[in-house]
C-alpha cells in the first residue's frame, strides 16, 4: 500500500504545468485557444514560417512604397505656428474666446474663458505648389514641392499617451501591435541581419506612451521595434563580455538554440522559435549593426548637410541613421523627437523660446533626409511621415484660469497638420481646418484613415492584414472605428 501511494505521489510530482497544459484538450487548453482567437478555424492572414519570421513576403497588390520612415514629434507641434496659416485668427489675437468654441469641449489645462492667440510667426508661400510655411522652417521651405501637407487630421484623444498609442497602434489602450510591427509582420525584411523595425529617440525623453508605441502586442515578439541608440553601442549589451570571443559566443548560441528547439518540439510554443531568431539576429547584429550605425563612414558633405553631432544623441544623427538603415533593408524606421509640448508653462515650453529651438533641431535634418533619399533614387519608394499626436488650440493657455507669462497652446484633437513625402504620395495640400484652425472641416482625415492609406501605399488592403486575437480578426486600423484609404493623398 505504501509503495503504491509513493508511486502515485512521484507521478504527480513529475507532472509539470507544461505537461498539464500540453496534454489538456478541454478546459484551460480550450480557453487559451479562444483567447488567442485560434479556435473555430480562425488563422492569421499572413502565413509565416516562424523559423524565418523576417523572410520577405509580397503584399496584396503592387506597392508604391517599400519602407517607411516615421518622424514623430512627441508632444505635438503647433500647426498654427508651422503649416496652417490662419489670417482670421491673427485678426482676433488677444480677444476673449467666444463661448461657442468652449461649449462641450474638454481641455487638458484650459479653464474659464481664455483669449484667442494669433500665429506667433510670419507665413509665406513657397514652391510651385504654393505651400504656406512659417519662417521657422527655412530649410524645409526649399523642398515643399516634394511634400503633401494634410491639414485636416483629427483624433479622439486629447492626452499624450493615449493619443500616441492611437497614432501608432490604432487603439488608445495598451496591448495592441504598433504600425511598424504590422508592416514587418506583413512584409518581412530584406536584411535578416538587422531587425525589420528599428526605433531611434532624441529630445531627452521617451514618449509618454513608452515602449508600447513600438510594441508588438499580440503579434509574435520578433516583430516589436528594437530601440537603438545614436551614440555608443547601437544596442546595449550587444558586444561580447570580457573573455568571450566570437567563436565561443557561436558555440554557446548553438548549444542554447539546440535546447530551445527541443523545448519547442516538446511544448510547441511559437515564442520559443522567436527566441531562437532573436538570439541569431543579435549575433549577426554584432557586425552588421556596428557598421550600419557608424556615421563616420559618411562624407563630410553629407554630415554637414544633416548637421550631425558626432557622439551625441540628436535628431540630426537619427535622420542620417534612418537613411543608412533604409539603404540596408530595414522595413520600418521610427524616430521620436520629444519637446513639442508648447503649453507656455515655462520658458522651455513657450512658443517664443523653446518652440523656436525645436524647429531649429528638426528643420535642417528632415530637409536633408528628403534631399538625400531623392539624390540616391530612394525617395520614390520610401514613405516619410512627419507629425505629432494631435494639434494645439487657437486659444492661449490659461492654467487655473490665469493667463501665464509665456505664450502657449493647449492640446487640440480637433485639427492638426502632418506631412508625407515620397512613396507614391501626391505633393500639395489636402484638407482644411476652419478659420481658427480649431476643427478639421474639409476632407477630414482620421488617424485610422492615415494608417489605412500608409498600408495601401505599401501594397496592403488594411481590412485584410489581420491577426486573430480574443475572438476577433484584429487590424491596425481598429476593428471598431470607421477607416478608409484617402485616395486624394496618392499620386
Amino acid at each position: 500500500m505504501n509503495l503504491s501511494n509513493e508511486a502515485r505521489l512521484e507521478h504527480f510530482r513529475q507532472i509539470t504545468r507544461r505537461h498539464f497544459l500540453g496534454n489538456c484538450t478541454t478546459g484551460l487548453g480550450a480557453a487559451w485557444l479562444a483567447a488567442q482567437g485560434l479556435a473555430f478555424g480562425s488563422a492569421p492572414s499572413v502565413q509565416r514560417d516562424m523559423a524565418r519570421p523576417l523572410a520577405p513576403l509580397q503584399p496584396h497588390f503592387p506597392a508604391k512604397a517599400k519602407r517607411v520612415i516615421f518622424l514623430h514629434m512627441a508632444g505635438a507641434p503647433s500647426h498654427l505656428e508651422l503649416f496652417d496659416y490662419k489670417p482670421e485668427l491673427a485678426k482676433f489675437d488677444g480677444q476673449t474666446c467666444p463661448e461657442k468654441y468652449l461649449e462641450g469641449k474638454r481641455f487638458a489645462f484650459i479653464q474659464g474663458i481664455p483669449k484667442l492667440l494669433g500665429p506667433r510667426f510670419p507665413f509665406k508661400q513657397h514652391g510651385a505648389t504654393g505651400a504656406w510655411l512659417s519662417d521657422r522652417l527655412p530649410h524645409f521651405s526649399t523642398v515643399v514641392d516634394n511634400v503633401c501637407f494634410i491639414k485636416s487630421l483629427h483624433t479622439d484623444q486629447f492626452n499624450h499617451a493615449p493619443a500616441q498609442l492611437a497614432m501608432h497602434t490604432g487603439y488608445s489602450t495598451l496591448g495592441y501591435p504598433s504600425m511598424g510591427s504590422w508592416v514587418t509582420y506583413g512584409l518581412g525584411s530584406t536584411n535578416e541581419n538587422l531587425p525589420g523595425f528599428i526605433v531611434l529617440l532624441s529630445g531627452g525623453k521617451t514618449p509618454d506612451a513608452g515602449k508600447s508605441a513600438w510594441g508588438s502586442g499580440f503579434l509574435p515578439s520578433v516583430y516589436q521595434g528594437v530601440q537603438c541608440r545614436s551614440k555608443g553601442e547601437p544596442v546595449l549589451y550587444l558586444g561580447n563580455p570580457e573573455g568571450v570571443n566570437r567563436d565561443l559566443r557561436r558555440m554557446s548560441l548553438d548549444a542554447l538554440n539546440d535546447m530551445n528547439r527541443r523545448a519547442h518540439a516538446d511544448a510547441g510554443d511559437p515564442e520559443t522559435l522567436t527566441r531562437i531568431v532573436q538570439y541569431e539576429t543579435a549575433f549577426n547584429m554584432q557586425v552588421s549593426a556596428s557598421e550600419a550605425f557608424d556615421i563616420s563612414k559618411e562624407s563630410e558633405e553629407t554630415r554637414t548637410a544633416y548637421g550631425v553631432k558626432p557622439g551625441q544623441e540628436s535628431f540630426a544623427n537619427n535622420c542620417l541613421l534612418a537613411r543608412r538603415l533604409a539603404e540596408r533593408g530595414v522595413r520600418y524606421i521610427q524616430l521620436f523627437h520629444w519637446g513639442w509640448d508648447s503649453h507656455g508653462a515655462n520658458e522651455k515650453e513657450a512658443l517664443e523660446t523653446g518652440f523656436i529651438g525645436q524647429c531649429k533641431d528638426v528643420d535642417q535634418p528632415m530637409t536633408a533626409l528628403i534631399n538625400d533619399l531623392k539624390q540616391r533614387g530612394m525617395l520614390e519608394d520610401t514613405l516619410i511621415v512627419w507629425g505629432g499626436e494631435f494639434g494645439r488650440t487657437p486659444m492661449r493657455e490659461n492654467r487655473g484660469g490665469v493667463e501665464m507669462r509665456w505664450a502657449g497652446r493647449d492640446h487640440n484633437p480637433g485639427a492638426f497638420t502632418m506631412w508625407m513625402a515620397g512613396g507614391g504620395v501626391k505633393p500639395g495640400t489636402y484638407g482644411e481646418s476652419d478659420d481658427l484652425g480649431y476643427e478639421a472641416v474639409v476632407d477630414r482625415v482620421s488617424v485610422h484613415d492615415l494608417k489605412a492609406t500608409m498600408l495601401h501605399l505599401l501594397g496592403f488592403d488594411h481590412k485584410r492584414l489581420t491577426y486573430p486575437n480574443q475572438g476577433l480578426d484584429q487590424r491596425v486600423t481598429n476593428v471598431t472605428k470607421p477607416s478608409k484609404v484617402v485616395k486624394g493623398l496618392i499620386a
